[in-house]
């Protein structure tokens, strides 16, 4: 055993034991057992001799200490060198008192905090997206004048994703929504017996508004969430670094190629769910109205303007163009974990429709101001 201890219990009524040597880990259960006695008077501890010591050293001699105490007489340490009473004082003070409840603090104050947290958030959030938007903007400003190539496999393979892989679902999606809306109509305007000014509701509705609108909210949540999260783990693979490693701007490489594709097929799936949404009003009016198609649609031409049709072709890629520009920005802000990646998504999801329905109460008070009603 690297330590030494000896007692004696001659004295004027004490007990004196002597520590020499080593008091480390190594000799703990030696010398746990050699100071284990019965406390029968007052203990005095000389650590005069101790040449090294650690916690596991110092957690014997206090246990000591504490069961003597506990019996009811006095323990002292004598001798300790002034490293070796710090450690002991350190190891045998109780540990502080955990709170049951952390202090919240004013609540007032706490609240003013979290709302600054979170407008310092958001500017921080803008500012990022107004530096990616203007990298965005010259780099595809210089792939239209020449200056850059244009990935064109990119472009289609995007365009496939995109448009492609969804006609089956904008096809459902649409052409449910124009049943609906031919329901709706229907059963308010016959209060009137107005019901034939369904087809004008189908017809306007679906062409200027709820066709591309709810088009791009279904090409938000399905390829912007995806231009999101497969940016975001490249991000966390490292993937981009290593395209900027190789000389290859990520901006040209990964972004261009999906917002040209998706701002173009935007307009055709617009114009392919609108029509889907015509169909299906058809499909009802004929079936509760007795309209048959050929009056339907003769009477489609006559309520559905050319202007409404340029309006639609207008929006949708402005609407195509903020879908993959949010994506792509929100999948480079990932960080390296797994749950931003999937929290990112959720963001660039939520404020690509935000930014759409804006965009799209813009247009109209917008072409409503111009005249085009």
């Amino acid at each position: 055993m690297g330590s030494s201890v000896s007692w004696n219990d001659e004295g004027a009524g004490e007990a004196r034991v002597a520590l020499a040597g080593r008091l480390t880990i190594d000799d703990v259960t030696d010398l746990a057992n050699a100071l284990a006695r019965q406390p029968a008077a007052p203990l005095v501890v000389d650590m005069g001799g101790v040449t090294a010591i650690d916690t596991a050293g110092a957690w014997a001699v206090n246990r000591m200490v504490r069961e003597w105490q506990a019996a009811g007489y006095t323990a002292q340490i004598d001798g300790a060198a002034p490293d070796v009473a710090r450690l002991l004082a350190a190891l045998g003070a109780p540990p502080p008192a955990a709170p049951v409840r952390p202090d919240l603090g004013n609540p007032i104050i706490v609240q003013l905090e979290r709302i600054g947290r979170a407008v310092y958030g958001q500017a921080h959030n803008i500012g990022l997206f107004l530096a990616f938007l203007g990298q965005t903007l010259v780099v595809l400003g210089a792939t239209l004048i020449g200056r850059r190539p244009l990935r064109w496999h990119a472009v289609v393979h995007q365009c496939e994703v995109i448009a492609v892989n969804a006609l089956g679902i904008i096809a459902l999606l649409l052409f449910l929504v124009g049943l609906v809306i031919a329901q709706q109509g229907a059963v308010q305007l016959r209060q009137f017996g107005a019901e034939v000014f369904t087809v004008n509701l189908i017809g306007r509705a679906t062409t200027r508004e709820l066709g591309i609108l709810l088009t791009a909210i279904m090409v938000a949540g399905r390829s912007g969430s995806a231009f999101a999260a497969q940016i975001g783990s490249m991000k966390l693979n490292q993937e981009i670094d290593a395209l900027r490693t190789i000389g290859l701007d990520p901006i040209e490489v990964l972004v261009i190629p999906r917002v040209i594709a998706c701002s173009l097929m935007l307009v055709g799936l617009a114009f392919y769910g609108g029509l889907w949404a015509l169909i299906a009003g058809g499909f009802y009016v004929w079936s509760d109205l007795s309209m048959p198609p050929a009056a339907y649609i003769t009477r489609l031409q006559e309520v559905i303007l050319q202007s409404d049709f340029a309006i639609g072709l207008i929006k949708a890629p402005v609407f195509g163009f903020i879908i993959a520009l949010m994506g792509c920005f929100h999948g480079f802000q990932a960080s390296s974990n797994a749950e931003s990646v999937g929290s990112r998504t959720t963001q660039a999801v939520v404020e690509s429709i935000f930014l759409v329905i804006v965009f799209d109460a813009f247009f109209a008070f917008f072409f409503s101001f111009l005249g085009y009603n």
